[in-house]
Order: structure tokens, then sequence, then C-alpha cells
């Protein structure tokens, strides 16, 4: 059961990712961890697998020339918040794992209702300095959950840019956060046996979605499709911070049958019977 509903999530994920051009990390590392089917660092790691995967599979179908006075600051922004991403996984995977699910949660939240609330595109194009503090904000989450989506998909979809060249630039930046952030956790050894098991049991289902996509567009209107999207990505992410929040809080301490069972002690029961009772 747990096999076919992971198959279905890789699914789901899949063909959003081929719909907007992002959001396949962002639900598969979300609901895989609010519903504990994975760790979020062992869900992180088989999203990355197959985000390399599943972005090799879409320009392969979808050529493109690339334009580079976009993608070069992008990419390069990217690559070094990946690398403070990965590091700051390292020092914060001990010891606030339950923050690492809520800080997740919040940042997919945040993502859905940034794109549900903007209307239209701009007019003029942003400056380089958003364009930066974009990439490194989305290599940042990238490193940390392999998720790194939202901030350059909020900062490319207020571009007047043509949406099939937005999907080729986010599939560029996330094949280049992939395999930078596959190399970093490979060398800490953090690529386990039951994360290649995953990944290879995946890979197939990636590939299939990925090409019926482009052999048969779906004819869903853009809109629609960007609630359907956020819709999805707002449960998962409500799910997360729920599950972080009840996970971080204190367990009551309700003795187990061998301190329940415990004689108490001479001077304490004495000192209990010659107590003097209150009255109101």
């Amino acid at each position: 059961m747990h096999i076919v509903f992971f198959l279905a999530l890789v699914a789901l994920a899949t063909f959003c990712q081929n719909l907007t051009g992002f959001a396949f990390g962002l639900i598969f590392v979300g609901i895989a961890g609010a519903t504990h089917l994975l760790s979020i660092s062992d869900a992180a790691n088989v999203a990355c697998l197959l985000s390399l995967v599943n972005g090799v599979s879409y320009l392969r179908v979808h050529r493109f020339t690339p334009q580079w006075d976009l993608l070069k600051p992008m990419l390069l922004s990217s690559v070094i918040g990946v690398v403070g991403g990965v590091v700051l996984l390292h020092w914060l995977s001990g010891n606030a794992l339950n923050g690492l699910r809520m800080l997740l949660g919040l940042a997919i939240v945040l993502c859905a209702l940034l794109l549900l609330l903007q209307k239209q595109a701009q007019t003029q194009l942003s400056g380089s300095t958003s364009l930066w503090l974009a990439g490194l904000s989305s290599g940042v989450l990238g490193g940390l959950f392999a998720t790194p989506g939202p901030p350059m998909v909020y900062h490319l979809y207020r571009q007047p840019f043509d949406r099939l060249l937005v999907r080729h630039c986010l599939f560029s930046m996330f094949i280049t956060c992939a395999l930078l952030r596959l190399v970093m956790v490979a060398a800490d050894g953090q690529i386990t046996m039951p994360v290649l098991l995953w990944s290879s049991m995946a890979f197939p289902v990636v590939t299939l979605v990925t090409w019926i996509c482009a052999k048969y567009p779906p004819a869903i209107p853009r809109r629609i499709v960007e609630w359907m999207v956020c819709s999805l990505l707002i449960l998962s992410g409500v799910s997360l911070l729920v599950s972080g929040w009840q996970a971080g809080q204190p367990e009551p301490v309700v003795p187990d049958n061998e301190t329940a069972s415990r004689p108490v002690p001479s001077h304490l029961a004495a000192a209990r019977l010659t107590a003097p009772v209150s009255t109101p």
C-alpha cells in the first residue's frame, strides 16, 4: 500500500511539474513529510534524484535555445544558495527537525498564496538585484529541502515572459540545483540504499508521465491549473505545519506500571497521614 501511494504521489508531482514548470519537490516532499511516508531528509534526497530525471526528460522533449543573459545570474545565484542550504541542513538536521518541517510548510503556503494573489504579470522587467535575491533564496530552499521553486517561480511569473520560456528557465535551474545538491549530500553519505530503492521505483513513472504530458498535453486553462496546484500546496503545507507543531509539543509524563506500583517511602506516608486536612 505504501508503494502504491508513493508511486501515485510521484505521478501527481510530475504531472503538476510538467503543467506549471514547478511544484514537483514542493508537492512530493510536502505530502511525503506530512504523511510520514518518508523522513524529510530522505524525501528531499528522493525528490532531488527525481527532479533531475524529470528535468532531463522535459528538456529532451521541449528543445529550446538558452537565453544566457537571464540564465547566468539565475544559475550562479542558485548555486551559491544551494551550498548555503546544504551547510544549514547539516547543522540543523540534528537539532531542529520539527523546525525544518514547519519551515518547509510555511514556505509552501506562502508560495501558493503569492501565486494565487497575483493577477497579471508586470509590464516591465525587474532589476538584476531581485533576480539575484530570488536565485539565492531558491538555492537555499533547494539545499535544505530539494525544493528550489518558490522564490524564483514567484519572480519569473511576475515578469512579462512567455510561459514556455519561464518553464524552460525553471527546469534548467532545477537540474543545476539537483546536480549540485546530489554531489554534496552523496559526499556526506546521505544517499542511502532506501533512497536509491525508492528513486529507482519512481524513475519509470516520472519518465512515462513526462512523455504523456508532452505527447498529449491536457487542454486545461492556465488559471485552473494554478488553482489546482496551489490548493495542493496549501494542503500539504498546512499539514506539515500542524504535524511539526504537534511533534514539537512536550508529551505528558505518564508513570509506567513499575513507577505506579512502587511503594511509597515510610517517611512520606507518615507525612501524608499527619498532614492537616484543609476545609473550605
